[in-house]
């Protein structure tokens, strides 16, 4: 959850880094240029993940130099989705943007982000139509896009793109970890918030090389599975795990019924089948699926009493009748 600053700015520039020192000072370049011809106040907030490299000197010297630049430092790698967190935290912008530290976006494109903020989008998400990278990374984008947009109803040609853009509100109620920051519209999508997406000019990398791969296709299919489960069923754990429960043990009656009907005609015995162990197995498997339905249940309604799963956008309260006005009850 971000820290609540009254002394807000326009915009904020949140800049994770992992091992990025070459492109550091470079990029800090072209976000002030960029930012002081937007006429607003600004700051840039870097975050060093626990670099291995000159990163933290570099990024302590720009602070030095620019009483508009702030610098967090992890005292080791937390990856991605901490230094976001850890940088909204202190972002004090009512806009919030977020870009890579290795150049393949381009800072010229911040005001297209903030026209289309100005279109009353809540949230503004890059889209690299014309990506510069191998295969091995654009093949297992596409399909991973593909599939959290069917999940999601949310359809989006580029849900990882780092280049990107929030009102301040929208992050009020987003806490990231693991590798979270990779669903960052579907979690603002399922609290009701307005997205966009903009097409960005995707640069070569120049410096440094790739810290993701096709590797981590198979962790971002677990880590939807727990963003459904934390988006559409947090407040009904037993449509889930009760939906599996019914499948499960309906298919294992069916094969307990199939193995009694064969009995009865006299096809014995059926005792020493594997079919029958199977049914069995489904059987109950299904019902521990239904048990922790319930128990889930249980615990989302002790939550829901505590803090209930809803956002407000707004209040509107009737004009309040004058005493006088009020109806009179007869004694």
């Amino acid at each position: 959850m971000r820290l609540m600053n009254t002394n807000m700015i326009d915009i904020s520039v949140v800049i994770p880094a992992y091992n990025e020192a070459p492109s550091l000072e470079e990029l800090y370049r072209k976000l002030t240029a960029v930012l002081v011809r937007t006429g607003k106040s600004y700051e840039l907030i870097f975050v060093n993940d626990g670099s291995s490299d000159d990163s933290l000197h570099i990024i302590d010297k720009i602070v030095d130099i620019d009483p508009y630049v702030s610098a967090i430092h992890f005292r080791r790698n937390f990856g991605k989705a901490a230094a976001l967190n850890a940088g909204f935290r202190i972002a004090k912008g009512n806009i919030v943007f977020t870009i890579d530290a290795d150049l393949q976006d381009n800072p010229q494109e911040i005001p297209k982000f903030l026209r289309k903020i100005d279109d009353g989008n809540d949230m503004v998400t890059g889209w690299k139509e014309k990506r510069k990278d191998p295969l091995s990374k654009t093949i297992p984008s596409r399909l991973f896009n593909y599939v959290v947009s069917k999940c999601s109803g949310l359809k989006l040609n580029d849900y990882n793109c780092g280049f990107k853009a929030y009102r301040w509100f929208t992050l009020e109620n987003l806490n990231l970890y693991g590798e979270l920051h990779r669903f960052i519209p579907m979690l603002l999508h399922c609290q009701g918030y307005s997205i966009a997406e903009v097409s960005v000019r995707h640069n070569e990398r120049q410096y440094g090389h790739s810290k993701y791969g096709a590797s981590r296709l198979l962790k971002g299919f677990l880590d939807l599975l727990t963003v459904l489960l934390m988006t559409r069923y947090i407040a009904r754990p037993l449509h889930l795990f009760g939906g599996i429960g019914a499948v499960i043990s309906g298919m294992g009656s069916l094969i307990l019924f199939y193995l009694t009907t064969i009995w009865l005609v006299g096809i014995r015995p059926i005792g020493n089948r594997p079919l029958l162990f199977l049914g069995i197995l489904l059987v109950v498997v299904g019902i521990q699926f239904v048990s922790t339905g319930l128990l889930g249940e249980l615990i989302s309604h002790e939550q829901q009493a505590k803090s209930p799963n809803y956002i407000i956008r707004s209040v509107r309260h009737g004009r309040k009748q004058q005493n006088d006005q009020l109806p009179k009850i007869s004694k």
